[in-house]
């Protein structure tokens, strides 16, 4: 880990693919001994807590993503530079959450001052 802002942060990354009705092992007790970064993954994915913990990413992130991917049609930026690519990501996260509220009849409440 090399930025200072993700100290802390207990990672829950993807070892492989798993296939449809495919049981994962169940691990238990800490990793082999001189296991490889993957296989320490994998051993932390297979306990337990970390099937829970990596189980929720299908309602936090992905949802979002593939909707912005396959409804929205959106596969790649126009612009180049870490900058730019933030703007235009603002935007896309942006009009989507217009298009959202729009779709549901959600409309601003005005109040009137007298």
């Amino acid at each position: 880990m090399t930025d200072e802002s993700e100290a802390g942060v207990d990672r829950y990354i993807a070892t492989g693919r798993q296939r449809y009705g495919e049981k994962m092992k169940t691990a238990s007790g800490p990793p082999p001994e001189g296991a490889s970064p993957r296989e320490v993954m994998a051993h932390k994915l297979g306990t337990a807590a970390g099937r829970s913990i990596y189980k929720m990413r299908k309602t936090i992130v992905e949802p979002v993503c593939s909707q912005i991917k396959e409804r929205r049609g959106f596969r790649r930026f126009s612009f180049r530079g870490v900058g730019n690519v933030g703007q235009e990501w603002k935007l896309i996260c942006l009009t989507g959450n217009l298009l959202k509220l729009f779709r549901s009849g959600w409309s601003p409440q005005t109040v009137w001052a007298s």
